[in-house]
């Protein structure tokens, strides 16, 4: 019987780790920014991430929900998962038309009404993040963040 490894991970290397992996920190910059805007948006009754799903949906128009899930980066079932509470709050709409190969998804007239009330809490929590971070820093960190996603999709 070969010999037991050290089953304890180098604390050293662990910390090293957490300073530079990419996933950790690209993770751990997403709540910071979830959290100020989940903040911001929260007196609108809605949740960035659900913000977020509303805005891909109205710059759609009527989309389908592949589409919907590239253009958010999320997988379709953790997107229908996200989708149903907006749907069930009558902001959306998920048609499944049969004979379509996807179901396509469409802001109702509240989800319009309720989008455009939270327009105003949004401009904030982007001007408050903008205005701590620096505007010129911000769009070069756009630019990158664009870029990453390239990147990762180039495989």
């Amino acid at each position: 019987m070969p010999a037991k490894k050290n089953t304890k991970p180098d604390k050293r290397i662990l910390a090293e780790a957490a300073r530079v992996c990419a996933c950790f920190n690209f993770r751990k910059a997403s709540r910071a920014v979830t959290q100020l805007f989940d903040s911001m948006l929260q007196p609108g009754g809605l949740r960035s991430t659900q913000f977020v799903i509303l805005v891909a949906v109205a710059v759609e128009g009527s989309a389908k929900l592949p589409g919907l899930a590239r253009m958010l980066n999320v997988d379709r079932s953790t997107l229908t998962r996200n989708l149903q509470p907006l749907a069930r709050e009558g902001l959306l709409r998920i048609s499944d038309t049969r004979g379509e190969r996807a179901s396509s998804v469409k802001l109702t007239p509240k989800g319009e009404r309720v989008l455009a009330s939270m327009v105003p809490l949004w401009e904030m929590a982007q001007g408050a993040f903008v205005r701590r971070l620096g505007g010129r820093r911000w769009r070069t960190m756009l630019e990158d963040l664009n870029r990453v996603v390239s990147v990762v999709h180039e495989g």
